[in-house]
C-alpha cells in the first residue's frame, strides 16, 4: 500500500486480503494510503512470506522513495529450509518493483548504504533481544533509572539503540498481530505496558563523535516518525530535560581534559548545571538531564584522554539504579568471535598467544609487506564491493589541511594524504584515494580495511611487550596531559583494536616498523607469500577437491558441449566448499581489466538463475561478438531493462559492460531477439592467478 503523493507505504503479508484491506481503512494514517500492489505466487508458503515481508521492509526503507509506516518488532529472521531459493526470487520481484518506479536502487548499492546498515528495520538477535527486555523491565521499573550495556566493536550497539528509539517513537497500531511468536507476544505486551505508562516519551538520541552523529541523523530524517532534530551531541544536553536519553558509543562522553576549543562550552554547560568543571563529565550531563537513560558502552573503544574515565562507568554500573546487560556475540566481522578473540589477544596478551596463523574461509586477513600493493588491493575491492577504505594510526602531522597539495603520509615511494573532510569521510567523494582516521571511522562499517600500523607504535622481544614513542605520535590532543606512557599506550593500542574490528569481509595490515611486522607474522598470513605459495595445480584428470578449467577459445559449440569435451582440465582448489557449483576458465583481452587482468584464471560459480544486474556474468549466445574471444562468449558485466505487458515482462534491452582503463571498449547491447538466444553461463567470483 503506498502514497506516491506523501512518499508514504506500508507492507504487510495476509492470507485474507478484504479483511486487511479493512482493517487499514479503520486506521486514520492508513486511510491516506492511495493505492494496492500485490505479490502474489503459488510458490508462497508462510515462513517464505513472512521472511519476503521482512525484505521488503528492510529494503524499502532504506531505499528511500518511500517512508514506511510499518512499526520494527514484527521484523523477525525466519528460518527455513528453502531460504536460499526464496532469496533468488526475491531479487527478481525486487527488479519488478524497480520497474514500475516503486524502488530506485539496486540491492548491492542498498547494502552499502547507511540507510540500510543503521536502519530500524531490523532482526535483533537472542542477545540483543535479551537486552531489549532488560530496558523495557527498566523503563517500567520505578526504582532503576540507567541501563548500561556493554558490548564490543561489532555487535550491535548502534543498531540495538536505532531499533529502541524507532519501536518507542511506533504507534502501536502499525504492528501486525500475525507475525509475532510467543516470545514476541512477550516482549510486545512488555512494549505495550511501556507505552500505556509513558504515553509520548520526550526522547534523545546522544552521539558523541560529531561524524557519525551527521550519519545517524540523516538516517532518522528519512525514517516514518523520526526526525534529524532527534540525534544531539552532549553539547545540547544542558538546554532541555529528557524523559529518556539513548546515548550510543558512551565510552566517547567527554570529561574536562585536552577539549581545545570545546573548553568554553564544557564550562558554560556544568555552570548551567550546577556541576563542578573539574571532576563532571558529559556522562554527568546524562543522568541529570533524564529521567531515565540507556547507555552503550565499551570501555576497549576509549580512545582519548578526554574520553569520561572508565572508572566512572563502573560506580555507574554498582548504583542500585543501574541495569547492567553484556552485548558478546559478534555481528559485523565475518570472521566471528575467533578473529575478535585474536585482536584482542595480539594486543592485551603477546607473551601467551601460541605461534600459529590465522586462516579462516570466510575472512580474508593478510599482512603486507608492501604498502603500494595494500593499497592497490584496497582501491580493487571497492571497485567490486565499494566501501574499502585504507586507516591509519595518527603517527603523522595533518600538513595537507592546510596545504592541499601537500601530502601527509609518506613511507617509502608511497605518497598518502589524511582524510580531506572531517564528517562522513568513509561515505565522501575522495576517500578512496584518502587515509581516514579513528576519528573518521569509529562507528563505521566497512567491507575491507587496510590499517596501516605507524611508527609510534612497536613491539620489543626482549620484554615480550609493546612499546610507544610518544614523539611520532601526533595527536595533540590525544597526548598532552599524559605523562604516564603505559597510559598512553593502552589508548594507542584501543585505536588499532577499534580500527582492526572495522572489516566486514577483510582486514589488512601494513606496519611500518620491522620489529612490529616480525611479530604480527607469527599469526598473519603474509599477503606474497599466501599466493606463492599455493600455485594453481592444472590436472588431467578430476579429483576429489578439483572443479573443471574450460578452454573457451577451443569452444566451438554450445558450453554443454565444451564441458564434455575430452580436453577439459582440472584445478585443485582446496577452499572452497560445493565444488560441483564452481568452475573456471581463462579470460582474454582488456575489456575487464579494471577488475581481470588480461590472460587471469578466474573462478566461476555456475548461475542457476535470480538476479544478475550488477553482477560480472560469463554469457554465451549466437549474436555475441567478442573480438577477444573469438567465440560466441564475453565476460562483461550484465545490466537489463525490463517491460511489462499484458503477456507478463521481458527483456527490453540487455547491456553487457566492459569494466576497462581503455574507453575503445564499448558496452555490447543486446535487444528483440538477442535478449532471448542466450544463456548466463556463471557469475564471476574472483582471479585465481
Amino acid at each position: 500500500m503506498k502514497n506516491k503523493k506523501t512518499r508514504s507505504a506500508y507492507v504487510g503479508e495476509t492470507t485474507d486480503v478484504v479483511t486487511r484491506i479493512n482493517t487499514h481503512l479503520k486506521s486514520e494514517e492508513k486511510k491516506q494510503l492511495s493505492s494496492v500492489h500485490f505479490i502474489l505466487s503459488d510458490l508462497f508458503h508462510k515462513s517464505a512470506t513472512l521472511d519476503l515481508e521482512s525484505n521488503l521492509i528492510k529494503y524499502i526503507s532504506a531505499d528511500g522513495q518511500y517512508n514506511l509506516q510499518n512499526g520494527n518488532l514484527g521484523i523477525s529472521n525466519h528460518q527455513y529450509h528453502e531460504k536460499k531459493v526464496y532469496w533468488d526470487l526475491f531479487k527478481d520481484i525486487w527488479d519488478e518493483l524497480r520497474q514500475i518506479g516503486i524502488t530506485r536502487h539496486s540491492l548491492d548499492y542498498i547494502n552499502n548504504s547507511d540507510l540500510f546498515k543503521y536502519s530500524p528495520y531490523k532482526s535483533l538477535s537472542k542477545e540483543q533481544i535479551k537486552g531489549l527486555r532488560m530496558i523495557l523491565n527498566c523503563l517500567l521499573d520505578d526504582s532503576a533509572k540507567v541501563s548500561l550495556i556493554h558490548g564490543g566493536a561489532g555487535t550491535g550497539k548502534s543498531i540495538m539503540a536505532i531499533f529502541l528509539f524507532k519501536l518507542l517513537k511506533t504507534n502501536l497500531e502499525d504492528f501486525n498481530y500475525a507475525d509475532f511468536d510467543e516470545d514476541d507476544e512477550d516482549l510486545f505486551l512488555l512494549l505495550k505496558k511501556v507505552k500505556d505508562k509513558f504515553k509520548d516519551l520526550n526522547m534523545a538520541l546522544v552521539i558523541p563523535m560529531a561524524s557519525f552523529r551527521k550519519t545517524i541523523s540523516n538516517v532518522f530524517k528519512n525514517v516514518n516518525g523520526l526526525s534529524g532534530k532527534m540525534v544531539i551531541g552532549p553539547s545540547d544536553l544542558a538546554k532541555n530535560k529528557y524523559d529518556l536519553i539513548i546515548v550510543d558509543e558512551g565510552h566517547r562522553l567527554r570529561r574536562r581534559v585536552n577539549l581545545g576549543s570545546y573548553f568554553g562550552t564544557f564550562d558554560t554547560n556544568c555552570e548551567k548545571l550546577n556541576l563542578d568543571k573539574f571532576t563532571s563529565s558529559e556522562l554527568d550531563w546524562i543522568l541529570m538531564q533524564s529521567k531515565k537513560s540507556i547507555i552503550f558502552y565499551d570501555e576497549y573503544q576509549s580512545i582519548k584522554p578526554s574520553d569520561t574515565l572508565k572508572e566512572k562507568f563502573k560506580k555507574l554500573e554498582l548504583e542500585s539504579y543501574t541495569r547492567v546487560e553484556k552485548l558478546k556475540t559478534q555481528l559485523r566481522v565475518r570472521g566471528g568471535n575467533n578473529y575478535i578473540k585474536l585482536i584482542h589477544k595480539l594486543f592485551d596478551e603477546p607473551s601467551k598467544l601460541p605461534v600459529g596463523k590465522y586462516k579462516t574461509d570466510d575472512y580474508e586477513f593478510y599482512l603486507f609487506d608492501d604498502l603500494s600493493q595494500m593499497v592497490d588491493r584496497i582501491k580493487k575491492k571497492d571497485k567490486l564491493y565499494g566501501l574499502s577504505r585504507m586507516v591509519a594510526g595518527y603517527a603523522w602531522e595533518w600538513v595537507s589541511n592546510k596545504n592541499p597539495e601537500a601530502y601527509d603520509i609518506i613511507i617509502g615511494e608511497n605518497q598518502l594524504k589524511w582524510n580531506s573532510v572531517s564528517v562522513d569521510w568513509v561515505n565522501s567523494t575522495n576517500s578512496i584515494d584518502e587515509v581516514g582516521c579513528i576519528h573518521t571511522t569509529q562507528g563505521y562499517d566497512l567491507n575491507y580495511t587496510g590499517v596501516i600500523i605507524g611508527p609510534e607504535l612497536d613491539y620489543d622481544f626482549e620484554s615480550a611487550k609493546f612499546i610507544v614513542d610518544k614523539q611520532k605520535y601526533k595527536d595533540k590532543n590525544g597526548k598532552n596531559s599524559i605523562q604516564n606512557e603505559e597510559e598512553l599506550l593502552n589508548f594507542i593500542i584501543n585505536i588499532y583494536k577499534t580500527i582492526l574490528l572495522r572489516g566486514i569481509q577483510g582486514t589488512y595490515i601494513y606496519a611500518c616498523n620491522d620489529n612490529m611486522r616480525l611479530f604480527l607474522s607469527q599469526f598473519i598470513q603474509p599477503f606474497n607469500l599466501s599466493i606463492k605459495q599455493n600455485p594453481l595445480q592444472i590436472l588431467d584428470t578430476p579429483s576429489e577437491s578439483s572443479i573443471p578449467f574450460y578452454d573457451l577459445t577451443i569452444a566451438a559449440g554450445l558450453f554443454s558441449e565444451l564441458q564434455e569435451l575430452e580436453k577439459t582440465k582440472y584445478i585443485e582448489l582446496d577452499d572452497i566448499n560445493n565444488k560441483d557449483d564452481y568452475f573456471a576458465c581463462t579470460v582474454t583481452g582488456e575489456s575487464m581489466n579494471k577488475i581481470i587482468p588480461n590472460g587471469s584464471i578466474c573462478l566461476f560459480k555456475k548461475y542457476t538463475g535470480g538476479s544478475r544486474n550488477g553482477l560480472i556474468t560469463l554469457v554465451e549466445g549466437r549474436n555475441i561478438m567478442d573480438l577477444e574471444f573469438g567465440s560466441n562468449y564475453t565476460i562483461k558485466e550484465y545490466s537489463s531493462k525490463k517491460i511489462t505487458d499484458e503477456d507478463g515482462w521481458h527483456h527490453e534491452e540487455i547491456i553487457l559492460l566492459p569494466k576497462s582503463n581503455d574507453p575503445s571498449f564499448k558496452p555490447i547491447i543486446l535487444r528483440d531477439e538477442g535478449t532471448i538466444d542466450f544463456n548466463i553461463r556463471g557469475i564471476f567470483v574472483k582471479v585465481l592467478k
